[in-house]
């Protein structure tokens, strides 16, 4: 088994749940948060990270920040639905979709919370979730892509130290 950099992003700053978004599905992204995300990304390529496969939960704020953050990468990875990453699914389940669809090692998944913090911790073998705010990244290096054996987390940045290291 390979080595795999995996890099979880929750998604940037989204419109309001309310009577303008009545299917949780379909809020976008706000332009504050596709601004500060774009500043947050400018972060990651300082902070010299490459990222081969981008695999996001396919609700639209997620897909926007997941193509938000393919745009700001030298190499413009390829987008993927992984459907898992929707809200509601098990970090087994997140796992086991990604181990079938994953072709390369550095990868970025695009998610939600709670779900992201849960699966942060599974794979660092952390009982207590890791809380992402909006934007915030975090990466764990993990021996392929199994829960078998905890990974390690790397580095955990909220969007406010990405954002810095952009300036």
């Amino acid at each position: 088994m390979e080595p795999c950099e995996l890099y979880i992003v929750r998604h940037a700053i989204a419109a309001e749940r309310g009577d303008e978004w009545p299917d949780d599905t379909k809020r976008p992204l706000t332009e504050l948060g596709i601004t500060r995300f774009k500043e947050v990304v400018e972060g990651l390529v300082w902070l010299n990270v490459e990222i081969d496969e981008i695999f996001t939960s396919p609700l639209v704020r997620a897909r926007q920040t997941a193509n938000v953050l393919a745009q700001g990468l030298s190499r413009k990875p390829s987008v993927k639905i992984l459907e898992p990453l929707a809200p509601g699914h098990s970090p087994a389940s997140v796992m086991s979709g990604l181990a079938q669809a994953a072709k390369r090692r550095r990868i970025a998944l695009v998610g939600h919370e709670p779900g992201l913090g849960d699966l942060a911790a599974h794979l660092v073998g952390s009982r207590r979730a890791l809380a992402f705010k909006k934007g915030g990244v975090c990466r764990v290096d993990v021996q392929g892509l199994t829960l078998r054996r905890p990974g390690e987390l790397v580095w955990f940045l909220p969007p406010k130290a990405l954002r810095r290291l952009s300036h």
